[in-house]
């Protein structure tokens, strides 16, 4: 017998040589039916796999992101098998799941394959998945998969094969299709009831440009049909809501050759918008005991040297600024944190003054690939809402807990509701990746973990995904299209303080070294609105809008009762804006709607006569006409309701 562990702590035995499948029918034939893959020991299998030894058992469906990647991976398969059975030509090469589908890599080896030729292919995938086809592993020697590979002509296997060795390489066969795979698959084909193949792509062999060049085909699949209309559905809304297409329409911000590439030029309304945002944290910053400071943009090459920066990115960031002066060198900032060691570093300190809290709205520099910049969601220039707080050993727990609470408070102002935690420790199979003690490691990560467990976080554990001179913990928060981001991020960094020798005097009157805290609730401000502009379309809270309000006159007779109520609703510390254009209130009307005005002032005679305004809101709704005092309250009502103070 075999102990079997399952998610809910509960253990129960099994003949040694059952299989994933038997244990879901063991607790329900309704389980069984959605049951597509399995994890045993963090190892996703088949739900046909013998299981030999104890251990950790989970069960996936399509509703698991786990299940998921299974379910793709699969479809890849049949992919590979319809392309090859209308292009018998083609070489085959890698097939992977990816964050939303999958794709094949292809030596098309003379064939033509576009996007006029997808239905075909789609059509063939489901013709192949209705045949219910078992997804079987089954493991060969180095030299039968080399044959069967050779006798093929495909050098591609044969190359990935020659990589592997003897005991650890395995085939997946369905109906008269083979593939390397390491498998991790659903039961069989018919599991796979809609396919869309999404685009194709130039790929290079293993990423090499010095490879032959592939095609690569993107697809998508699900379980049933009405699950990809809702998913194609999705990314239509994804289209309109596109930041770079907002950004535009919105005049917030635009790019320019001149510039450069990645480098964003925010215009006025946008500008304003990044300095609400600012404010808006720099006051709970405030509340929360942080003290502002400047750092320059350039630094000394041998500050990030100290900092391991440079030995860890330099060779892919931009390349040193050389001065007039023999052997002296800069570099753009690529972090804050080196200069905020060395702000720390310019008096004495004893445990009675920590922790000092630093922070700054910093402006850092990375050489991103021209082929890897995206809008405002990669560029090579952004501001980081960085801060740094360096405290006693005792003081790390309740340290962090603050600045989750901190993040939340940002979350909640900001309409992100929906959010999961992330714990990103080291890989201790691979030290070399990380710098620090072994000792320090396991304190900060204990520290991390104790704060996520004490706040109460939905949160998970991905080993191998901490920074290189601490772990972190990460926020993963889901827009209102369901996308998953990563926003607001808190690390643990005992190596810092040593590298730079940072030093406070303890009550013991010897010197100790501080830990450092690392944290950005937005992350970067350019990402940050580049995500809220895609989370809510534009229509951003009240309180952030660049204009709130906008008043239409019907006729140039009423100018000067409309600029009076654009000074009132000034006193009132109310965003307006004047449209005195000679164009129909038709035109006026639709315009503000595109822009995401919240609210339209019209002024007519009766306005005037009454000395009120009549309010249109955003989407169409009549609110009547109110006295602009009325309206003003309407107003600070709702943006109380949307943020509040910080709470220490």
């Amino acid at each position: 017998m075999i102990n079997i562990t399952l998610p809910d702590g509960s253990v129960k035995q099994y003949d040694k040589g059952s299989s994933p499948m038997d244990v879901a029918l063991s607790i329900s034939a309704g389980l069984a039916r959605n049951v597509i893959s399995a994890k045993f020991n963090d190892t996703i299998i088949e739900t046909t796999t013998p299981l030999h030894e104890d251990g950790n058992l989970t069960l996936l469906t399509f509703n698991d992101d786990e299940g998921k990647q299974a379910f793709w991976h699969s479809t890849a398969h049949v992919l590979a098998q319809a392309v090859q059975k209308l292009y018998p030509e083609v070489k085959l090469t890698i097939g992977p799941s990816i964050e939303n589908g999958f794709y094949y890599d292809l030596d098309l080896n003379g064939e033509v394959i576009s996007e006029h030729d997808f239905p075909k292919i789609e059509a063939k995938m489901l013709e192949l998945a209705r045949g219910k086809h078992d997804f079987e592993m089954r493991e060969v020697s180095k030299a039968q998969a080399l044959e069967h590979y050779k006798t093929e002509g495909n050098p591609y296997k044969v190359e990935l094969i020659e990589n592997l060795t003897d005991g650890e390489i395995t085939f997946c066969d369905h109906d008269d299709f083979t593939d390397l795979c390491r498998g991790g698959h659903i039961p069989n084909t018919g599991f796979i009831k809609a396919v869309k193949l999404m685009n194709i792509a130039g790929a290079y062999w293993r990423g090499d440009e010095n490879n032959p060049q592939l095609t690569r085909i993107y697809g998508i699949s699900f379980p049933k049909q009405k699950e990809l209309k809702e998913y194609l559905e999705l990314l239509e809304e994804a289209k309109k809501r596109d930041h770079r297409k907002l950004g535009k329409e919105l005049k917030l911000f635009t790019f320019s050759q001149k510039v450069g590439q990645g480098l964003p030029l925010w215009l006025p309304k946008g500008a304003a918008l990044r300095d609400r945002l600012e404010k808006f944290l720099k006051d709970a910053q405030e509340a929360a005991g942080y003290q502002q400071v400047v750092s320059p943009h350039i630094g000394q090459k041998e500050l990030y040297m100290t900092s391991g920066h440079f030995q860890k990115y330099g060779e892919d960031s931009f390349q040193p600024i050389k001065t007039p002066q023999d052997g002296e060198e800069y570099l753009l900032k690529p972090m804050n944190c080196p200069h905020h060691c060395e702000i720390f570093n310019a008096q004495a300190w004893s445990y009675r003054d920590l922790p000092q809290r630093y922070a700054e709205f910093g402006t850092v520099y990375r050489y991103e690939q021209s082929g890897e910049l995206h809008g405002l969601t990669r560029v090579r220039g952004f501001t980081q809402d960085d801060a740094h707080i360096f405290c006693t050993p005792e003081q790390l727990d309740e340290e962090f807990k603050k600045v989750i609470d901190l993040v939340l408070y940002v979350f909640g102002s900001l309409g992100f509701e929906n959010f999961t935690a992330q714990v990103s420790l080291r890989d201790p199979d691979n030290p070399s990746k990380y710098i620090g003690s072994d000792d320090n490691w396991k304190k900060a990560e204990t520290a991390i973990l104790n704060a996520a467990e004490e706040k109460g976080l939905n949160y998970k554990v991905e080993t191998g995904e901490a920074a290189f001179y601490g772990p972190k913990l990460d926020f993963m928060v889901k827009d209102a299209l369901g996308r998953q981001w990563q926003l607001g991020t808190i690390q643990v960094d005992y190596n810092l303080p040593e590298r730079f020798e940072l030093e406070y005097k303890g009550s013991d009157n010897e010197m100790h070294r501080p830990v450092m805290i690392h944290r950005a609730p937005f992350g970067s401000l350019e990402r940050f609105i580049a995500i809220l502009l895609e989370h809510t379309g534009g229509n951003f809270p009240l309180w952030l809008m660049p204009e709130q309000a906008t008043i239409l006159s019907i006729s140039e007779k009423y100018e000067n009762y409309s600029k009076k109520v654009l000074s009132l609703l000034k006193k009132h510390e109310i965003r307006a804006t004047f449209d005195n254009r000679g164009e129909t209130m038709g035109k006026k009307i639709r315009e503000a709607e595109m822009n995401k005005v919240p609210y339209m002032l019209i002024i007519g005679e009766a306005e005037v006569e009454n000395e009120t305004v009549s309010v249109r809101k955003h989407g169409g709704d009549d609110l009547g006409q109110m006295p602009i005092e009325s309206f003003a309250k309407i107003l600070n009502v709702e943006m109380d309701k949307e943020i509040y103070k910080f709470e220490v």
